[in-house]
């Protein structure tokens, strides 16, 4: 047996992929959050308002990379976040404006606030392929490698290396502070204080005196940095490709919804729920188990609970398990 190589090699393919995917999906989901909480609907749209702003970051990115413009070891996508952020910003509050506030003055259910939503999703996501087109891009440039498998190899003499991307950290470190900027705005500031206020008792928030049409613009421009950091992570990590934002669509509302949907606790947790029981259920064991078992015992198939073609049927499944034995997710949040 070989206890540390199999500890190595499960967190070099699970534990850290998982992470930085959990954060990904955390942030997510804390936009569907925020709007659920505040509007009350399911935003249906919320994949393409990512997609939007990590186009906006991408093509940024391309003229900064063009005029020599670099950060050095890190990625140019962060010089070029800020622009997709303020992208993101415009679009969401245009959409608010010209769509769902004339739906929220006929008072329309939160229903038909979500049909309404999907076809938002549709037209942007058209806007979005005759911009930018189908084809996947890679965001990342710079260093790497925090550093390299072969270097911790030699450092400690394992069989197995464990390396960890730039984008990795930086999608970590980011989503940290994102949060925790988050919840001081929800928790320290007139304004967060009166959103939170909005969704607990909206009647008795409107009595108090709170705009309730700025606070649906703040909560919408809350929402877009959220999404554009979000999804410019994402890309950074991995690439950027247009459809994979509305396949992203059911983790993330997967997370909103079992960890507590409203709960902006709770789509952190459930965004690592989900991420750690996808890579975990669609990982190869074959070698893991190898190291574990006697050599006359190591297994020869990939030992694998699920393909990676069905990575997004974990999120479904585990949806639906939620919804069935607790629909108020695991922070007791608003039932659907």
């Amino acid at each position: 047996m070989d206890i540390l190589n199999a500890v190595v090699l499960f967190g070099n393919f699970v534990i850290i992929p998982a992470t930085t995917y959990g954060a990904q999906l955390a942030l997510g989901a804390l936009g569907i959050t925020l709007v659920f909480s505040i509007l009350r609907f399911a935003n249906f749209a919320h994949g393409e308002l990512m997609s939007f702003g990590a186009m906006l970051t991408l093509f940024l990115t391309w003229y900064f990379q063009d005029a020599g413009i670099h950060a050095g070891p890190l990625p140019t996508v962060l010089l070029a976040l800020p622009a997709g952020i303020l992208g993101a910003i415009a679009m969401a509050l245009v959409t608010e404006r010209t769509v769902y506030r004339f739906y929220r003055s006929q008072k329309a259910n939160s229903i038909t606030l979500a049909i309404v939503s999907v076809g938002v999703m549709f037209v942007m996501a058209g806007l979005i392929r005759f911009m930018i087109g189908p084809d996947e891009h890679v965001m990342s440039d710079g260093a790497r490698f925090l550093f390299k498998a072969s270097e911790f190899r030699q450092a400690t003499g394992l069989r197995e290396g464990l390396a960890i991307k730039t984008s990795q950290v930086i999608t970590v470190g980011v989503a940290v502070l994102m949060v925790a900027a988050l919840f001081w705005f929800l928790h320290k500031t007139r304004t967060g204080k009166a959103m939170r206020a909005l969704s607990d008792n909206p009647d008795l928030a409107l009595l108090s005196g709170i705009n309730p049409d700025r606070i649906v613009a703040v909560t919408w421009a809350l929402t877009a940095v959220l999404a554009a950091v979000g999804g410019a992570l994402y890309g950074l990590d991995k690439t950027y490709k247009p459809f994979v934002f509305m396949q992203l669509l059911l983790p993330i509302f997967a997370s909103a919804i079992v960890g507590g949907i409203g709960q902006p606790v709770g789509a952190i947790l459930g965004g690592f729920v989900i991420a750690y029981s996808e890579v975990i259920l669609t990982y190869a064991y074959k070698k893991f188990l190898t190291y574990l078992v006697p050599e006359s015992w190591a297994p020869e198939g990939l030992v694998q609970l699920l393909s990676t073609d069905y990575k997004f049927a974990v999120s479904f499944i585990i949806l639906v398990v939620v919804l069935l034995i607790r629909p108020t997710g695991i922070i007791r949040g608003k039932v659907l």
